[in-house]
């Protein structure tokens, strides 16, 4: 009889201090270096106490872009399409289809039949 592989939850294994993953705390990085960025503004003109609450609610938020996932829920048609996803990768691709579709406006309408108008 040859070895026996036990299976195992390897999910938390990638983690670094148990809640960051490397693509969270890229984005609570990103979100402490902004935070930082207007902190600096905020602080010549005597603010600091609002910069450093900036600093927290930008690095919050990046942390929740990096690791949620946006719920499956039938309540509204964006959660219907996006459900399940990364928040990131939908915002990705929501730039990317700005940027690609720059001048363009897409319209869906419903089609009614005679009788409903009638």
């Amino acid at each position: 009889m040859g070895p026996y592989m036990i299976p195992r939850n390897t999910k938390g294994e990638g983690r670094i201090l148990f809640i960051f993953s490397r693509k969270s705390l890229m984005y609570t990085t990103i979100g402490v270096g902004v935070g930082f960025f207007i902190y600096m503004i905020l602080s010549t003109v005597s603010l600091g106490t609002v910069g450093l609450i900036v600093i927290a609610v930008l690095a919050l938020l990046g942390f929740s872009i990096g690791t949620f996932k946006i719920p499956d829920s039938s309540a509204f048609k964006f959660t219907q399409k996006t459900g399940g996803e990364n928040i990131d990768d939908v915002i990705k691709r929501a730039i990317m289809f700005r940027i690609k579709n720059k001048n363009k406006v897409y319209i869906y309408k419903e089609m009614v039949e005679e009788e409903d108008k009638k």
